[in-house]
């Protein structure tokens, strides 16, 4: 389990990692009740890709913290209830939605898109965006300048793929100790490359 966040100056930072069942409601209110612990505070918003446990320990942990649901996941949850030959034109329907100017127009888009996918018979992916579009759309409570930044995981995915990679190398560990010193060691080398060093976003934006 990774958190990173962006401080105060634009710039991401790994802020935590923790070994963990990422499905389980009890790892995910321990994790984020750890980052708590060590002083993480004004949290605005947490995007993930809604593992199970998630959206009810952020809810309980930081209260006033909003959830995005990352936009890349929720469009391949709707794909994969496409058939392959569909999915062309349904990915171009979904990123209309969150190519829309404001909250309800997308919200329109939303409904509109979910009803062509029932004309198509597609009743499975049209009960996915119509049971999951909200929550891909907390993004548009901040200034539009930032949107494409802030509505996926595209932030972490260097991060996953980094760790991902070492530990299929390794294959096996004793202990899960041993996995998580490996993956903290590689987030250390990631946090102290360009991706560390490069300004993400302009944070005065989001004040207000």
């Amino acid at each position: 389990m990774v958190a990173i966040g962006v401080n105060d100056d634009g710039y991401r930072e790994v802020i935590g990692a923790a070994e963990g069942f990422t499905e389980s409601a009890e790892c995910w209110r321990e994790f984020l009740s750890w980052l708590k612990s060590r002083g993480l505070r004004g949290v605005r918003m947490f995007t993930g890709d809604k593992a199970a446990g998630m959206v009810g320990s952020i809810a309980e942990v930081f209260p006033g913290a909003a959830y995005q649901r990352c936009t890349v996941h929720f469009y391949r949850n709707v794909l994969s209830k496409v058939p392959k030959s569909k999915r062309p034109r349904v990915a171009v329907m979904l990123r209309a939605i969150h190519a829309m100017e404001s909250r309800e127009a997308a919200e329109a888009k939303a409904l509109e898109v979910a009803s062509e996918l029932e004309k198509s018979k597609l009743k499975e992916a049209a009960k996915v965006v119509r049971d999951g579009y909200a929550e891909t759309l907390a993004y548009t409570r901040f200034p539009r300048e930032r949107w494409r930044r802030i509505r996926t995981n595209n932030a972490i995915e260097r991060t996953d793929r980094e760790i991902r990679r070492r530990t299929r190398v390794v294959g096996t560990f004793p202990d899960g100790n041993s996995a998580l010193m490996l993956a903290t060691a590689r987030l250390k080398y990631v946090a102290e490359s360009e991706w560390g060093s490069r300004r993400y976003l302009d944070v005065t934006l989001l004040e207000g």
